[in-house]
């Protein structure tokens, strides 16, 4: 027996391939138009492709670099804002102290004190200053406050002053506190590293700080508030302390000029950074650019091809044999 094929699925099956097709170009087309670069490097670009490959590994690690230059930039505009409190709060300390002992003003002198432990207490916070969870000012130990109760402190500098038998013994007392590795203030206060894999980074350790600390601390407890007898009327021991503070202040100056020269240098890598992003995206634009102007006509005929192919489909799968036949 002759046996009739199915001329309904003959003719669209065919069709139904083509319309596949039709959407996956319209689909890579419509992304093309909208990016402005082709999909399919590798097909587009042949023997190119391995140029186009490097210009885009160039660009890629221009945005690294600058994303790297933007954290140190952020951590840089910190610590800047932090020493600049610390030296705006402190300005002026010094001679305040020198001059109220100098005229056995006690009145001034107690306000200097006061004013001194006010000083102390906003270096302590400004050091203790973090950004994201990294605390900046110390060393490598940056997942923690590098510095302790201000109160430890004031404790130990008292004890000291409290048992030193002259201003001299004190001041020695100070000195091994202070600058030396086992002393009170790495043992008891400051929990960070000396040193920092961070360029960039102020430890508590810097000098400058040191000195401005340890000079506060004294000029704090001079106050008619405290029992010292070493700190008490026109005080040696005093009277170097404000000027430790002073030393410390010059030197602070210094180490904020570092810091702003850091700071510089990173903008004008950004600087750079930016001519040459330019560069090498109008050369990887030459290679890899799509006319969207071009895309955008090829976008509407593959829309009308489309709906055409579906119109066509559509009639095929309701044709009857005598229609096609006929």
């Amino acid at each position: 027996m002759l046996r009739i094929p199915s001329f309904t699925n003959l003719p669209t099956s065919g069709l139904s391939h083509e319309t596949v097709a039709l959407r996956d170009k319209l689909t890579t087309t419509s992304r093309e138009a909208v990016t402005g670069r082709y999909s399919d490097l590798t097909k587009q670009l042949s023997g190119r492709i391995s140029h186009a490959m490097l210009g885009q590994k160039a660009l890629d690690d221009l945005a690294v670099e600058r994303t790297q230059l933007t954290l140190r930039g952020s951590r840089l505009d910190i610590t800047q804002s932090s020493l600049a409190v610390i030296q705006d709060r402190t300005n002026g300390l010094s001679a305040r102290m020198q001059a109220a002992m100098g005229s056995d003003d006690q009145g001034s002198k107690a306000s200097a004190a006061r004013d001194s432990r006010a000083a102390l207490e906003e270096t302590f916070s400004a050091l203790n200053t973090r950004y994201g969870d990294r605390y900046l000012f110390a060393g490598n130990a940056t997942s923690a406050p590098p510095l302790a109760s201000l109160e430890d402190l004031l404790s130990d500098v008292r004890l000291m002053a409290a048992t030193a038998v002259d201003a001299a013994d004190f001041t020695a007392s100070m000195d091994t506190y202070f600058n030396t590795p086992g002393g009170g203030w790495r043992q008891n206060i400051y929990s960070g590293t000396e040193t920092s894999s961070d360029p960039d980074a102020v430890s508590g350790t810097d000098p400058s700080l040191i000195q401005i600390v340890s000079g506060l601390a004294v000029m704090a407890l001079s106050g008619p508030d405290e029992t010292l007898a070493l700190f008490d009327g026109n005080s040696p021991a005093v009277f170097a302390a404000a000027e430790t503070l002073q030393s410390g202040q010059t030197a602070l100056t210094n180490r904020r000029a570092d810091v702003g020269i850091s700071q510089a240098q990173i903008e004008r890598r950004k600087e750079a950074l930016d001519i040459e992003e330019t560069v090498l995206t109008a050369t990887f634009n030459e290679t890899t650019a799509r006319d969207q102007y071009e895309a955008a006509s090829e976008l509407r005929e593959l829309e009308s091809n489309l709906e055409a192919s579906y119109l066509l489909t559509s009639r095929l799968a309701n044709l009857s044999l005598m229609n096609y036949l006929r």
